[in-house]
């Protein structure tokens, strides 16, 4: 075979343990040795009995590397060999620390590019989309999981099935994890097997001949969003965009007050965002204030037909708050199926913590700025009051005291805080009696209630205004990067214009170092550094592996990815379809690229 032609995938797949597949996959490997094949054993699970063992007998097998402690399956040694065939059980493993990729999976597709056929084995919990169902029958959660584009994809899939009866029977003698389930138990999951490979078998079957897909009507949407619940809704959109053979995209509504969530938030949302593109979902973003009416929109316009929410997004949270989430999407698109995800695990305290993120921004800071513009309301009140104007002239001194809290603040918070200090401060000082929380007038009352509410409506709005200020400026001045990056490109005169002109708007928008590489025959160059400070922080040893790795795969890895994730930099290729033209890296190493960040940075080396 050559090696420029990609392997082939063969899964050998099962509903539980100990039902025979590592078994059928030494059985086939040694069929396709008798025929000729050079057929090397990769890895076996450590803990198969003996007589799954014994059926190695008469094949090569790859010594395993320990890896911090763990002995795991030595790609590289692999990639040396270069067989036609190689067999790995366990395809769904997580490697230990310090392997080049995260995930076993992913060891198998470089070996799959690089033209080496793989035999595996999979469990039905461990295909990505099905293990909110898998892990409440069972009731393990701890599974290792494949996205299911590897599973779709594969070129044979073999169903291991054996009678439930006797497979208890068997768990219960080998005393293992699954020796507990019930026949109940057992036979809900073989349904689920049987179900997952039918549906594997009708996507290919709407595969024509240039490997597209027939889609129906139908358009799935997904909302995104840093709640733990989150996970579940995408698997389940997921499973209803299989089920309908129909596009699929997740959605997410960036507010104004987006900077303010919690770094834990923000990580969640990068999870839920991954997990939706591994389960084969066009992942958008949206800038806007009204999330209902963001999503409206965005149906509208992409022909959505169903939307997926969590139960969250039901539950009204107190009396005078804003109609829950599904009540404002049904007035704004009442047309579109709305589908509420039960979710029993949510986290409660996800709410709180939402709302908590905002104030360890700046504290100090900001109390001296509203006890500083609220004394200084207080002393020009002060004036009045000797000058002799009404009370009303003082009253609105205050609210534009609280209106200038708002515009110099980080949080609503202090808006709140400061319309009750004026109130207070205007009742104390400026009523009879004076220098007294009493005022003997029957109308002060509704006078505090109205100055409050005034104060706290006008210093809400500016805050508001701020935000959407700030948030129209970035994106503004990401299309600007854009629409620069596309006219210096233009005028570019050679090579070296380009990679300058690239890096330097690629720096404007991120603010990050910056390398870049030139593909040298299939070789990175000499690292191109565009500042000082970024040459002297770089680790060249494991940059370089990872940028060689880009070049070669024209894949990205490094930092915030699943292969040679230890890197500090992301590593891009610059490529035109297969063809790869260099390799640019973006320091990663204390924040994580969002989402928006990204799409315009995939706009910039497309272009």
């Amino acid at each position: 075979m050559s090696i420029s032609e990609r392997g082939q995938l063969k899964i050998f797949f099962s509903y539980a343990e100990s039902s025979g597949k590592t078994k059928a996959m030494l059985r086939a490997g040694s069929v396709a040795k008798e025929r000729g094949a050079d057929v090397l054993v990769g890895y076996i699970a450590p803990h198969v009995s003996g007589d799954t063992l014994s059926l190695t007998e008469g094949l090569k097998v790859l010594p395993t590397v320990n890896q911090n402690g763990t002995e795991e399956f030595d790609l590289d040694g692999a990639l040396r060999l270069h067989p036609d065939l190689i067999l790995i059980d366990e395809l769904a493993h997580k490697n230990a620390p310090g392997c080049r990729h995260k995930r076993r999976f992913q060891d198998v597709e470089e070996l799959l590019n690089s033209g080496i056929n793989v035999y595996t084995t999979v469990n039905v919990g461990n295909i990505e989309s099905i293990h909110d169902i898998v892990s409440s029958i069972t009731g393990f959660t701890a599974w290792d999981r494949i996205p299911d584009s590897v599973f779709d994809n594969a070129d044979q899939v073999e169903l291991i099935d054996v009678e439930p009866q006797e497979l208890m029977e068997h768990l219960r003698e080998m005393g293992t994890g699954y020796s507990e389930m019930t026949l109940e138990q057992l036979t809900a999951m073989r349904e689920i097997a049987f179900r997952r490979c039918a549906d594997r078998v009708r996507l290919i079957a709407g595969r024509f001949g240039d490997h597209t897909i027939f889609h129906t009507d139908e358009h799935i949407l997904a909302c995104l969003s840093s709640a733990p619940s989150n996970a579940r809704i995408i698997r389940t959109a997921a499973r209803m965009a299989r089920a309908f053979n129909s596009r699929f995209t997740a959605l997410f509504v960036e507010t104004p007050d987006f900077e303010a969530v919690s770094e834990e938030n923000k990580k969640r949302l990068r999870d839920n965002t991954k997990l939706a593109q591994q389960l084969g979902a066009t992942t958008q973003t949206v800038y806007g204030e009204d999330v209902a009416y963001q999503i409206a929109e965005f149906a509208r316009v992409a022909g959505i037909t169903k939307i997926v929410l969590g139960q969250s997004a039901v539950t009204k949270r107190h009396f005078f708050g804003k109609p829950p989430l599904t009540e404002q999407l049904l007035s704004y698109a009442p047309e579109i199926d709305i589908h509420i995800i039960p979710d029993h695990s949510a986290d409660p305290a996800y709410r709180s913590q939402h709302l908590r993120s905002g104030l360890d921004l700046s504290v100090d800071t900001n109390i001296l700025r509203s006890v500083g513009i609220l004394l200084a309301a207080t002393l020009l009140g002060l004036l009045f009051y000797r000058l002799g104007f009404t009370g009303a002239n003082i009253i609105m001194v205050y609210i534009l005291g609280v209106l200038l809290v708002s515009l110099s603040t980080s949080n609503k918070i202090y808006s709140l805080i400061s319309s009750i200090a004026g109130v207070l401060l205007y009742n104390y000082l400026f009523t009879t009696p004076r220098f007294s929380l009493r005022a003997y007038e029957t109308g002060y009352p509704i006078t505090f209630v109205v100055m409050f509410i005034s104060a706290y409506v006008t210093g809400t709005l500016a805050t508001r205004y701020k935000e959407q200020t700030s948030q129209s400026a970035k994106i503004a001045q990401r299309i600007k990067i854009l629409f620069d990056t596309d006219r210096l490109l233009s005028k570019a005169k050679d090579r070296n214009d380009i990679i300058n002109s690239t890096a330097e708007q690629i720096e404007k928008l991120l603010g990050r170092d910056i390398v870049m590489f030139d593909n040298l025959d299939g070789k990175i160059s000499e690292p191109h550094f565009f500042s000082p400070e970024a040459g002297e922080r770089y680790n060249t040893e494991k940059e370089t592996a990872a940028a060689q790795w880009v070049l070669t795969n024209n894949t990205m890895a490094g930092a915030t990815t699943d292969t040679h994730s230890e890197a500090k930099y992301l590593y891009l290729a610059l490529r035109v379809s297969d063809r790869v033209y260099g390799v640019i890296g973006i320091n990663a190493e204390n924040s994580p690229l969002d989402a928006s960040e990204h799409t315009i940075l995939l706009s910039i080396l497309g272009e």
